[in-house]
Order: C-alpha cells, then structure tokens, then sequence
C-alpha cells in the first residue's frame, strides 16, 4: 500500500497546484516533497525489517483480458532509487527559490507530475504499467523545457521529445513481441514481469537480439549512450536549472535501471552476444565525452557531457553483468545523481550573480566568496570520486567490473578518473582562483536557499563516501537475485 502511496500522493498534489493556482506553490510543494522523502525512509525502515512483502507491494487487476495488473513493489534495487528521487526532488525545490518562474503553479505542478511517474517507473512490475510510467515522465519535462527554457527551446525540446519517443517506440514492440511469447504452458498471456522473464528465456538467440536491441535502444537514448546523446547537452543547457537537474539527477536513471531490471534477465543469450557491441559503445562515449568536456567554455555544457561519460561508466558496468559491475552501476547512480544536482546549482549562482557561465570570463570568485568555494570543491572531489566521497565507492566497483569482463575496455573506461579530474580541476581554476577577469564583477552572499540545498548535498558527499554500507548492503542482494536470473 505504501507504494501506491508514494506514486499517487504525489500526482495529487500535482493535480490541485494546477487547478487552484495557489500563490503558495513552491512553499506547498516544498512541504509536500519533504513529506514524500520521509515517506520512502519509512519504505527504507520496512524494508530493513523485513516487512517488505506486506507493506511495500500492490497488486490489482487492471485490463484482466489483456493480462495488465497495476503491480508495483519496492524491493532491493528500486529502493536505492526512489530513496534518490524522495532525496533529490525537495532539493530542487528548494533550489528555485530564488529564481521566479511565470506561472509557478504550473511549473511545480509539473515538477511533483513527473516525480509520480519516475517512481512509478522504478517500482513498476508490469510490463504495460512499466512503459506508461516510462511515457507519462516524458510529458512534464518536456513542458518544463519548453515553456520555461531558454534560447531556441522549441527546437531543441522538440529534438529531445522525438529521440526518446522514437526510442521508446522501439521499446513497447520489444515488450509487446515478449508478450505474445508468455503463457505458452496456461494459454494466458502476461505482461507480469517474472512471465516476461521466462518468455525470454524461452526465446531463441536471435529472437533475443531482436529484443535486446529494441528494449537497449530506448534504454540508450535515455541515458544517453553514444551515439544516440547528440539531443542531451543541448537540451541540458536550454533547459531551465531545475528541469536540468530533473533530466541529470534523476530521469537518466531509468535508463540505466532499465538494463538491469528490464534487460538483462530477459536477453541473457544477445548479451553473450551483442554485451561486447553496447559496452563498446559505452567506452567509447566515456572517452569521446570526457575530451569534449575538457574543451567547453560554458560551464554548464561542460558538466552535460560530464554526465555523459559518467553515464557511459555506469551502463559498462552493467553491461559487464558482474557482481562488481552491477552493484557500482547502482551505488554510482546514486551518487551522480547527488553531484550533478549540486554542479547545476553552481552553474545557475553563478549566472545569477555574475551573469556568465562563460570559463574565460570568470575567476576569483574565491576571494569574493569562501563558502561556495569550499562547497563547490567538496561536490567537485565528489564528482572526481576522490576516496571518502560518494563518487569513489561506485567508481572503484565499476572499473574493477569492467576489467573483469576485458582488460582492454577496463583501462579505456579507468581513462574517466583522470579526464574528470582534467575538466574539473581546470573548470575550478577557472572560476574560483586567479583573479577577477574585470573590477566591476562582484559576488555577494549565497542566498539561504542555495546554500542549504549546497550544504545537504555535501554532506551526502562525504557521509556516504565514508559509510557507504548501508547502501551496500541494499545493493548487493539486490543485484545477485538480477544475475542469477542471467542463469
């Protein structure tokens, strides 16, 4: 029952800010998405004491001729996610504080729309119900997008829209083909995950790479994998900050959830096959990303392709199909989702107190503002996976995964240490240190609102980089019932 909670309260909530056009949205919303964080620590606490099979499941019939069942649950691996999304979603909130947005009841509304959908998503056990949340998450940001963006935003969203609904186009005919595969012993067809599950592994190879392409193929456009990326670091930069965040923080996620809890236990003979190809694509984007990172001179932009190579990581873990590889996946995703919402905020202070996002223009910033050096430089440690922060844990799981499956893609996906650590540092040199690039610049005190969100952020950098446990310990059940499904 809990779950379903944690799906629909939000949609309501969502559903009266559009209608009422409360002058108060952001303070409701604020309110209401800290309400919905502590909802998922009491999923956490069930969770941890076993109650898990009563409490965090819902199963009702929904087309019974078409076998579709609202069925949803929390276990192992879609708690590490909607912890990050009842995390995330009241710091980004809050984030918006000072900035003012036409119609904030609107905006909010869509904010709290698309929360609904990503949790729904992530606890999704019905094939059908999986690819409607997978849909209804594409809506409010890409009005968030459009509506709020910046420059050119009509294209640029336009853009966006068509590449994720032609992926996901591909993706329900892969969930259809494995549909109409079910029930061949009851004559009952299923869309019931644990069915598609065996209708997968009933299915011939080539049958499977017909279904690891076409489900990948959705799944790559979302997070995004090279070379289907090229719509994200626009999209990112036109984007208003806290539809970014939305998009980097969190929406990226079900993309790479997507591998390990739709893909791999379906198509275990195409990964034999076709693992190597995708994998390959995922280094190559790490690298390709990395040094077009280096050369930006937004940035913004340049934390975009950031999250591309970080991302590439992450699906060449998964892609690895190990212990290792699959368990960093998750911490990692866990942790990018924290830094990049932390290294966006940075992008939109400083625009808002020097009018720039421009590297060439700006430096030091330090002199002018010690706390958001020191807050910038702890999230950056966080991003370069510096040991004792959130990035280091996830990073060191997902090299060793992906050495392990081929040493030769495991030193070009190490090459992600020391070309992060080549942008970022350069990055931070070129804003906080050195001196001002003109003597009109200034740079007043973080707002109340920025700092908070900044502080919390830097404390999950450093508490989980040093007690990483209880994520761990979530993880790693989680992923050996995944891969025992690969059997």
């Amino acid at each position: 029952m809990l779950t379903g909670l944690l799906i629909i309260a939000p949609l309501v909530v969502s559903l009266l800010l559009f209608f009422t056009k409360s002058e108060q949205a952001k303070k409701i919303a604020l309110v209401f998405s800290v309400v919905e964080f502590l909802l998922t620590l009491v999923a956490y606490a069930l969770f941890r004491s076993n109650a898990a099979d009563t409490n965090l499941s819902l199963n009702c019939s929904w087309v019974p001729m078409l076998g579709i069942h609202f069925a949803v649950s929390i276990d192992g691996l879609s708690l590490l996610l909607v912890l990050l999304t009842g995390f995330l979603v009241p710091l980004i909130i809050l984030s918006s504080f000072n900035t003012t947005y036409e119609k904030p009841h609107t905006f909010y509304s869509l904010i709290l729309f698309m929360q609904s959908a990503m949790i729904g998503a992530f606890v999704a056990n019905d094939g059908f119900l999986f690819y409607i949340f997978w849909e209804l998450s594409l809506i409010p940001i890409y009005f968030i997008c459009l509506l709020w963006g910046g420059e050119n935003r009509a294209k640029i969203t336009f853009k966006f829209f068509i590449y994720t609904l032609f992926g996901s186009l591909f993706m329900l005919i892969g969930l259809i083909f494995l549909y109409n595969h079910t029930g061949i012993n009851t004559g009952e067809k299923s869309w019931a995950i644990t069915d598609l599950y065996a209708a997968g592994k009933s299915l011939t190879q080539t049958q499977q790479s017909f279904v690891f392409w076409s489900i990948f193929l959705a799944f790559a456009v979302k997070m995004p994998v090279f070379p289907f990326h090229t719509w994200q670091p626009d999209t990112y930069v036109v984007a208003p900050t806290q539809g970014t965040m939305l998009l980097s923080g969190i929406m990226l996620k079900m993309g790479t959830f997507g591998l390990i809890k739709w893909l791999l236990p379906i198509t275990p003979l195409a990964l034999q096959q076709w693992g190597g190809v995708a994998m390959g694509l995922a280094v190559v984007g790490i690298v390709y990303a990395s040094c077009i990172a280096i050369v930006q001179k937004d940035f913004k932009r340049l934390i975009a392709y950031s999250s591309i190579a970080h991302v590439g990581l992450i699906a060449a873990g998964i892609l690895a199909a190990n212990q290792q590889g699959v368990q960093g996946a998750l911490i990692q995703m866990l942790a990018h989702g924290v830094n990049v919402v932390g290294l966006f905020l940075i992008a939109d202070i400083l625009v808002r107190h020097t009018g720039t996002r421009e590297l060439a223009k700006l430096g030091g910033i330090r002199s002018m503002n010690g706390q958001l050096s020191v807050l910038f430089l702890i999230i950056m440690m966080g991003v370069v996976a510096l040991p004792l922060t959130n990035g280091f844990v996830g990073e060191f799981l997902l090299i060793n995964g992906v050495f392990q499956y081929g040493a030769f893609l495991g030193a070009f996906a190490g090459l992600t240490v020391i070309l992060g650590a080549v942008y970022m540092f350069r990055s931070y040199q070129a804003i906080m240190l050195g001196e001002k690039k003109s003597n009109d610049m200034s740079f007043g005190a973080l707002a109340n609102a920025d700092k908070a969100v900044l502080i919390i952020i830097c404390i999950a950098v450093i508490a989980f980089g040093v007690y990483p446990k209880p994520l761990n310990d979530i993880a790693e059940p989680a992923v050996k019932t995944i891969l025992m499904n690969l059997k």
